[in-house]
């Protein structure tokens, strides 16, 4: 009998423990400092050269890229290497689930990648740390090597759609899966948070680990407020140990 396949939708919740802030909590980069957001929305980031070079001021300072892979993303590694049929769907963009050691292919990264730069006039793209090194050289805005355009992160910035490619994939994997996991994320962006619905809608049994409540708490079997780095790796044991079947959270 095959194994139940777990999907686990991952937010900024699971890399604060890594040393990036998350968004949209108490301490969050929003609620700090609500001008930091139109660094990266798309109209403002487009149309005004100042946004551009405080951004890549901005890319210069990220964490993500020089973080550690915390407890949380060890312990979906292990869950994966226990047999559990295992899917991450993340908000996140900083790799960390990769570099914990989960296959790239079962990482869907639907806000993109800040670990890469793509042109938004052509198809070029690259890793990051060469535009960083323009910049580090004097470039404050360092345009397309190729035709001159404006260079971005490889991340879906405010007012910007997802990858239908990949939203379809997510939707697909969350229909399919028999265990759903939202961890570490307020379930208030859509369309990611809406695939939490999805799952419930066709008989996951839906988890949500988070340290506030979510919109989606009263659909939930089992809402868990533990700091993510004790509770995650207790609930996946659980879950492996019963090969992904119905584990009861950690209380």
């Amino acid at each position: 009998m095959s194994k139940p396949l777990v999907a686990i939708l991952s937010g900024a919740g699971v890399s604060t423990d890594s040393g990036i802030p998350d968004y949209r909590g108490p301490n969050g980069v929003w609620r700090k400092d609500p001008e930091a957001e139109k660094l990266v929305t798309y109209e403002y980031y487009m149309g005004d050269p100042e946004i551009r070079r405080r951004s890549w001021q901005l890319r210069r300072r990220n964490r993500a890229l020089t973080a550690e892979p915390n407890a949380a993303h060890r312990a979906v590694v292990d869950l994966e290497r226990s047999g559990v049929p295992v899917r991450v769907i993340t908000q996140n963009v900083d790799g960390l689930h990769q570099l914990a050691g989960l296959s790239a292919r079962k990482v869907l990264e639907l806000h993109g990648t800040a670990r890469q730069f793509v042109c938004t006039g052509c198809p070029v793209r690259g890793p990051m740390e060469d535009a960083l090194a323009r910049v580090e050289a004097g470039e404050p805005d360092p345009p397309c090597l190729e035709c001159g355009g404006i260079l971005k992160s490889a991340t879906v910035m405010f007012g910007q759609r997802l990858d239908p490619v990949v939203l379809g994939e997510a939707v697909a994997i969350t229909k399919a899966c028999q265990v759903f996991v939202a961890v570490g994320t307020s379930l208030q962006v859509q369309p990611a948070a809406g695939l939490t619905g999805v799952a419930a809608d066709h008989g996951a049994r839906l988890i949500i680990v988070n340290a506030e409540p979510t919109p989606y708490d009263d659909l939930a079997d089992d809402v868990v407020r533990e700091p993510i780095g004790t509770a995650l790796p207790r609930l996946l044991r659980e879950l492996s140990a019963d090969g992904g079947a119905q584990a009861s959270p950690p209380r």
